[in-house]
């Protein structure tokens, strides 16, 4: 990913991240009002709704769990694909220049043609 992906991504997550936050402590706020609400009024539906708040704050609850794995998955991927680079060096030149580079020196260098060894197979 490049960086403005990187940009995004964060920025998605925390929205994302403060967004779960703010709906959990509002519905933390409804529920007291709803307990109360079910205590005064000890009316079936009253307790129903109370039951259905506890749930749906749970489901947040998961959902900030899930939003924190998947983000932790793409910072994994995103360290997965650097560790993943390969460089392929190729050497484009003789091999004479090759023993140069290797030996560091010039006077070392062993010099072939190809008449010099059709003459040492056939011989």
């Amino acid at each position: 990913m490049d960086n403005e992906d990187d940009k995004n991504v964060q920025n998605d997550y925390e929205y994302s991240r403060s967004t779960y936050y703010e709906l959990i402590e509002k519905g933390r706020e409804s529920l007291d009002m709803m307990i109360e609400v079910a205590r005064e009024s000890e009316h079936p539906r009253a307790y129903e709704v109370l039951s259905g708040l506890i749930k749906n704050i749970s489901d947040v609850n998961d959902k900030l769990m899930d939003l924190n794995k998947k983000n932790k998955e793409i910072q994994k991927d995103e360290v997965k694909q650097i560790a993943n680079t390969t460089n392929n060096n190729l050497f484009l030149s003789s091999t004479a220049d090759l023993q140069k580079l290797l030996n560091g020196k010039d006077d070392s260098v062993i010099d072939v043609t190809a008449r010099d060894v059709s003459r040492e197979s056939s011989g």
